[in-house]
């Protein structure tokens, strides 16, 4: 009997979830099926001898459903891409492949995010299909220290073809033009190269020159062609084609030349063609550079982890590679050495600077029982701990891979990018061959001039800049962000946060610190104060409520000695019930006392006295009969206020909300400047308030501690969790606060601001260098009596306007966190 789970599309209430339900009960060999309307998926058991998955999914889909097995996500490293239209095309293979339901290709990072179905389609087959396609995939590195040699590497590689091309291209370049320009400055060539004298020679001299240059640039014919003839051209099949057709009227006009036709003298193409690759492969280098310091972010997370780990094996010391510690191994940390992984001191004590993690400068003390943070730094004592969490558990590991989640993700505002980038290249060798045969047929001019806009026109196009223009400014903003604590999961959260213009904070522990202390016990009756609260302790015993801890805490620290309950019963949103040596005791708000009936009278006005002072009142009450009220405050956040105030001036509504009672939620309100409050609201219907507010139009952030507040930071526009970062408020929020500071929502707000005006930016002068390089090297200025565009120019144009968007998304490295 096999067991799995499918994700159903379509349904849209409980009476769907019962529908495929039935469907699949009645398919003969499934024993059990069970659909959770929630999570939209389908538990399923079945004999794979009588029924098979794909029956399963024809069945919903007869039903007005949508079946999709599991998925499994995967990085793969594509090598091979230089330019957004190799992007493209490595997209459209993978696309192809049955099984695939989504596959993004960033550029920048030169990384292909993939989610597919395994019973469909392997992984070798996708690499198979990107092998088709003229690129090769590899399984990601895990290790920054390979992914920064192999980049090294490359970079080292890309300077020496740079300058190998250099010396040769060089003297070429003074061959080819010295005669027309060095006459004035005295300067001659030699009787033996002067294309006067001996054009032959001059010739010969230029294409031996030129040979050793387009060696240096294999690469961009081997890629470019193989694209080509793939129907799949990129950047270097323009850079192919264009060289490929000056080299070879270059080799013509020498044929001609050695015939006696020596007027093919003075239009050889080599230098253009030595130039042009020259260039470019600087243009390359340069790109390369300026992305290494893109990532540097990413890096920086990575570097942090130690490479070896010392643990107690037998008693005895034994240093073994990070990668080889286990859960459950007993690690030894000395003074100054960073702790290898997550884990739970054992034995010894000490203090260590987390900043890393919390941006918390102050060293946290350290005893056995307390959690130990993986790469935080030992500061000065010798520890041993119990390893809990290795390898990617670790909270660094899944704050890495956060990050890199979102610098490989797209935002929507590179859709029309991607969409031209897909039709760019094929559209560029169409316009150059169209604009040499119009100058050629219809303008009347030479077959030089003809080749001449054809090459410009090729070489100006730079699909690279488009390719790069988001993904780059969004690595950078990303990386810039975490490195502030502010961990933004996706390019499209990233975007939407510079929408928002109305922001709910959660009270408890986001605007308050969370740790509320008891300040009054008022008694009506006959219990004294201290009895009162030992009641409401024991009541409150079992519950993990911050107000109901605070009492326990209160009554603990006056050694009142706590009594047995005899029952339990929690109330969601109210308070509790139990019993007590028979005695039925109701502690909580006063919807719990007005739904079970006891009377209030001039309780209420007591009440009201402690909610206006920003305490929150708990009424407690002994067989139905009021017995008294325990007031316990929240201190707000040190920076609450600023916070509050800052996101005011960037013209933002702000609102609170909260279970507890209106006086005391509009006490803190007033307290820290918010603009509304809805209070009394329970905790299933935060998610309901907050699209409330989205229904009156506001686009709308939701922040909260991303575990009680999970359905409303799903409802949210953007949910932003403030917290350490882990577990429930990874996977509950769009973007997570490390410092558990509230002037990073401000910051993070800011940061999407300036990302996204960095993209829309970039994408400007990608567009724009395009909308004006093109038709200027089709020779519209020739048609009013203005110069031709020289190719060589136009290389260096087109390398120019790749490294300017990188430079451009680097000016984010400038950003300052809001303070």
């Amino acid at each position: 009997m096999t067991s799995k789970s499918l994700k159903i599309e379509g349904m849209t209430c409980a009476a769907c979830a019962k529908a495929v339900e039935r469907v699949t009960k009645k398919l003969d060999g499934v024993s059990e099926t069970n659909v959770n309307f929630a999570t939209e998926k389908l538990n399923i058991s079945f004999d794979e001898g009588i029924v098979s998955v794909a029956d399963i999914q024809a069945a919903i889909e007869k039903a007005g459903y949508k079946a999709i097995t599991d998925s499994v996500s995967k990085n793969l490293k594509i090598e091979g891409m230089t330019c957004a239209a190799c992007a493209k095309a490595v997209e459209r293979a993978v696309k192809k492949l049955e099984g695939v339901n989504e596959a993004n290709v960033n550029l920048a990072t030169e990384k292909l995010s993939i989610r597919f179905e395994p019973t469909q389609v392997r992984i070798s087959d996708i690499k198979k299909a990107i092998e088709r396609a003229g690129y090769k995939a590899l399984e990601e590195d895990t290790a920054v220290d390979e992914d920064k040699v192999r980049k090294d590497q490359e970079r080292q590689v890309l300077w020496q073809k740079f300058i190998l091309s250099a010396v040769f291209t060089v003297p070429l370049l003074t061959i080819s033009m010295g005669h027309m320009f060095g006459a004035p400055f005295g300067f001659h060539l030699p009787d033996l190269i002067d294309p006067m004298l001996n054009p032959f020679n001059f010739a010969l001299i230029q294409l031996i020159l030129v040979l050793p240059v387009i060696a240096a640039g294999y690469k961009f014919f081997t890629i470019g062609f193989k694209t080509l003839f793939k129907r799949s051209p990129n950047m270097d099949s323009l850079i192919a084609i264009g060289t490929s057709a000056g080299f070879l009227y270059g080799v013509f006009a020498v044929v001609q030349i050695s015939a006696g036709n020596s007027d093919y003298a003075n239009h050889l193409y080599f230098e253009a063609a030595g130039v042009i690759i020259t260039l470019i492969t600087l243009g390359k280098y340069l790109e390369s550079v300026t992305k290494g310091k893109t990532s540097e972010a990413i890096k920086k997370l990575m570097g942090l982890t130690p490479k070896t780990a010392i643990i107690i094996r037998d008693g005895l010391e034994k240093e073994i590679p990070i990668d080889e510690v286990e859960v459950g191994d007993l690690i030894f940390v000395r003074p100054g050495e960073k702790m290898p992984v997550d884990g739970k001191v054992a034995e010894g004590s000490t203090s260590v600077d987390e900043s890393m993690l919390t941006g918390e400068s102050i060293p946290v003390e350290k005893h056995p029982g307390d959690p130990i943070i993986g790469a935080s730094l030992n500061k000065n004592g010798t520890i041993t701990y119990v390893a809990t969490r290795v390898g990617k558990d670790t909270a660094l590991a899944q704050i890495i891979q956060l990050v890199e989640n979102a610098q490989g993700s797209k935002a929507p505002i590179a859709k029309l990018a991607d969409i031209i980038s897909g039709y760019f290249v094929p559209v560029v060798i169409g316009i150059a061959l169209l604009s040499a045969l119009a100058w050629y047929f219809v303008g009347g001019e030479s077959a030089v001039f003809a080749l001449t806009i054809f090459i410009s026109v090729l070489v100006i196009a730079c699909p690279c800049a488009l390719g790069l223009a988001t993904p780059t400014a969004i690595m950078v903003g990303t990386g810039k962000g975490a490195e502030h604590g502010v961990l933004i999961k996706s390019g499209v959260a990233l975007e939407t946060a510079h929408r928002i213009n109305t922001i709910v904070f959660d009270k408890t522990g986001t605007i308050t610190e969370g740790k509320p202390k008891v300040t009054d016990v008022v008694v009506f009756g006959g219990l004294s104060s201290t009895e009162i609260l030992q009641l409401a302790a024991s009541a409150e015993k079992g519950s993990e409520h911050p107000l109901g801890e605070a009492i326990v805490k209160d009554a603990e620290s006056k050694g009142l000695g706590l009594k047995k309950l005899d029952a339990f019963a929690a109330i969601p949103g109210q308070g509790i019930q139990v019993v007590i040596e028979g005695q039925t005791i109701l502690l909580g708000n006063k919807k719990l006392m007005d739904e079970s009936s006891v009377p209030l009278k001039e309780f209420e006005e007591v009440s009201d006295r402690l909610a206006e002072e920003g305490k929150t009142p708990m009424y407690i009450a002994l067989d139905r009969q009021m017995a008294g009220i325990i007031a316990v405050a929240d201190t707000v956040k040190e920076n609450s206020r600023r916070a509050i105030h800052v996101l005011h001036e960037m013209g933002i509504n702000v609102a609170m909300i909260t279970g507890d009672n209106k006086r005391t939620a509009e006490a803190i309100a007033k307290q820290v400047g918010i603009d509304r409050t809805l209070a009394e609201v329970l905790p299933q219907d935060k998610a309901l308030e907050v699209k409330k507010l989205q229904e009156e139009g506001w686009k709308v952030a939701m922040v909260g501690d991303g575990i009680n507040d999970a359905p409303a930071l799903a409802q949210a526009d953007i949910g932003i969790a403030i917290g350490s970062g882990t577990d429930v408020a990874m996977e509950s929020a769009d973007i997570v606060l490390m410092r558990s500071d509230l002037l990073d929502v401000p910051t993070a707000i800011q940061l999407s601001k300036n990302t996204i005006k960095n993209i829309k930016q970039n994408l400007f002068w990608a567009f724009g260098y395009n909308i004006l390089g093109i038709p200027v090297a089709m020779g519209i200025l020739s048609l009013f009596g203005g110069p031709l565009l020289n190719p060589v120019i136009a290389a260096a144009a087109m390398s120019f306007s790749s490294v300017s968007v990188l430079l451009n998304a680097l000016r984010l490295k400038d950003f300052k966190p809001v303070r």
